[in-house]
């Protein structure tokens, strides 16, 4: 049995308890813990990046452009994934990512590499949907406890 009510002359259908009060705990704090998780695991991925551009084909890929490149994006991710509280870090977030793709130019490890987690950057994307959703409707534990 679910309750319907019109806010803002919106109708939203609230679950069975009503739509509670705001989280006891943050939910979006352990979402930016994730988001930051997963930062850092795409930079040490990328850093990588530099062992196979430094080997492959007796490192006919290595130039000053493609260390640089594959260093400042790795680098930065890693500098990013400790600001995912501030408004603006989404944003920077997926301006990464497609600096990341981009390294296709730089060799097709790095490119690979990049839309493996851009597929995880867009089920993440997914998860924080459905929480603010589950968030708006009243449906987490802690609104009620």
């Amino acid at each position: 049995m679910t309750d319907k009510r019109r806010k803002n002359g919106e109708e939203i259908e609230y679950g069975p308890l009503g739509p509670g009060h705001a989280p006891a705990k943050d939910p979006m704090k352990g979402l930016r813990g994730v988001m930051a998780g997963t930062l850092v695991m795409e930079s040490i991925s990328l850093l990588l990046v530099l062992t196979v551009i430094a080997r492959v084909d007796n490192g006919a890929h290595w130039t000053t452009f493609n260390w640089v490149y594959v260093t400042v994006v790795g680098v930065a991710m890693f500098l990013v994934a400790f600001m995912q509280k501030r408004p603006w870090a989404m944003t920077v977030n997926w301006v990464l990512q497609i600096a990341a793709v981009a390294g296709f130019l730089v060799h097709y490890s790095m490119g690979v590499m990049a839309l493996i987690f851009v597929a995880v950057w867009f089920y993440i994307m997914h998860l924080r949907k459905v929480l603010l959703e589950r968030m708006r409707r009243g449906l987490l534990v802690t609104q009620h406890t």
